[in-house]
């Protein structure tokens, strides 16, 4: 009995001491130089009510002028920076207040995603937003983005945008919420 408790408290003791090190030493049990999933997303939420324009935007990205539903949106995104997204039905929702000859298409020829982190930057915490180059979108709102982009270091909290090629304004986000018609 008393080798297992001595066992037991030298392994919490290891591992009391190498948190506090990695915490204290910038570690945070991060994964170095591996190649990691550091996001990955089933859901995306389309831009709508408060999130509309740029009275509300989410680091330093504002909302569209109008509202988009998406039907799908899968992706991920690793450390080393390969961001792979799979677009369904990103589209103009059919409501008032939205064109008619817009409703449930995509006026887009190709979408951008933008990558947010929150950083440091010497000793001032900062979100960073890096943009991907232009991928094919089609009426119907869907698109293929597979990029390599240069994450900032850290990369904390990252949320995935969708922008239209010549515009730094969101159509979605990642996130979700349960009563948007999909």
């Amino acid at each position: 009995m008393r080798r297992l408790i001595g066992f037991v408290f030298a392994v919490a003791l290891f591992a009391l001491v190498s948190s506090e090190a990695s915490a204290q030493y910038g570690g945070g049990m991060g994964g170095g130089t591996k190649n990691r999933v550091i996001l990955a997303f089933n859901t995306m939420y389309g831009v709508n009510g408060p999130f509309i324009g740029a009275t509300n935007a989410i680091r330093g990205v504002s909302g569209d002028e109008l509202p988009w539903i998406v039907k799908s949106a899968t992706g991920s995104l690793t450390s080393n920076g390969h961001l792979n997204i799979n677009i369904k039905g990103l589209v103009f929702p059919d409501v008032p207040g939205v064109p008619p000859e817009l409703r449930g298409i995509n006026d887009e020829d190709e979408f951008r995603a933008v990558v947010s982190c929150t950083t440091v930057v010497g000793d001032v915490v900062q979100n960073q937003n890096v943009v991907t180059d232009g991928f094919p979108a089609n009426e119907k709102g869907n698109s293929k983005i597979k990029a390599v982009i240069t994450l900032p270091d850290p990369c904390i909290a990252p949320v995935v945008f969708i922008i239209g090629g010549d515009e730094m304004l969101w159509f979605a986000s990642t996130g979700f919420f349960s009563g948007q018609t999909q």
